[in-house]
């Protein structure tokens, strides 16, 4: 029984990319990175559909996301505050 490789994030991403750029074919690539061909054209179809999202979704979710957490830390620094104010009155007393 042979064992599977697991491969890491950056050998894919580098493959995908040497594929993106197309100064080879994608056999070529299979034989010098020892990969099969399928794989490498999975990992390319899957770079291009993840530049949609990283150039369309991403910026305004992360821009909503820091609104809400601002808004967030804005209501702590209130609670904070009236606690400090609070404690700040029991212990003049």
């Amino acid at each position: 029984m042979t064992k599977r490789r697991t491969l890491s994030t950056a050998f894919k991403k580098k493959v995908a990319l040497a594929a993106l750029r197309g100064d080879q074919t994608i056999q070529a690539l299979a034989a010098h990175y020892q990969v099969h061909p399928n794989q490498i054209s999975q990992w390319k179809r899957q770079a291009i559909d993840g530049l949609d999202e990283t150039f369309d979704n991403k910026k305004a979710s992360r821009v909503r996301d820091v609104d809400a957490e601002v808004k967030e830390l804005h209501a702590k620094i209130g609670e904070l505050t009236m606690v400090n104010s609070f404690l700040e009155s029991g212990l003049k007393k």
